[in-house]
């Protein structure tokens, strides 16, 4: 009897003990964080940080192109950029596709989508806590998140037009 408790207990023991150091794969980045580093190449070639971005609102678009939600927030968030771009607002689309930069390029001239666009690494993916796409994040001025939205719809697209006024205002 003696040995059955023993060979339970051993199981369970490692497990907590595993527990105990284990990081969890997707951190959870929420509004009033600093937005992690971003170090990018957009599909023209451009090397992008974040730091190319203080003093600006940036929108930061997590997208796939097969993604369904994703292809209807397109068109906002380049009317967002058109309307606001003078007044201080940039959009960067980090693109999870694992398709290559061909099929990318494809899609950004079929859209006309007018903002860079960049392959995101899992670890990028990880950092900024991507879980599903569309995942949408508002960064003000100071590089700090104002603002994530997950999944999109008309709410979505009003509340981030009344976010991105708010922070160009500031």
């Amino acid at each position: 009897m003696k040995s059955c408790i023993t060979r339970m207990r051993y199981p369970v023991l490692t497990l907590f003990m595993l527990s105990l150091f284990a990081t969890p794969a997707f951190a959870i980045l929420q509004k009033g964080q600093p937005a992690p580093p971003i170090s990018v190449v957009t599909t023209s070639g451009q090397p992008v940080t974040l730091a190319n971005y203080k003093g600006y609102v940036l929108v930061l678009d997590f997208f796939a192109t097969w993604c369904i939600p994703c292809r209807e927030s397109i068109p906002h968030i380049i009317n967002l950029n058109r309307k606001y771009g003078k007044q201080g607002l940039q959009v960067l689309g980090m693109s999870v596709d694992e398709d290559g930069d061909n099929a990318l390029k494809s899609f950004i001239s079929e859209k006309k989508i007018n903002y860079p666009v960049a392959l995101t690494s899992e670890d990028l993916q990880a950092d900024y806590g991507i879980r599903s796409v569309p995942t949408l994040f508002i960064i003000n001025k100071k590089g700090v998140v104002a603002e994530k939205y997950q999944g999109y719809s008309d709410e979505v697209a009003k509340s981030m037009e009344t976010t991105i006024k708010r922070l160009l205002a500031e």
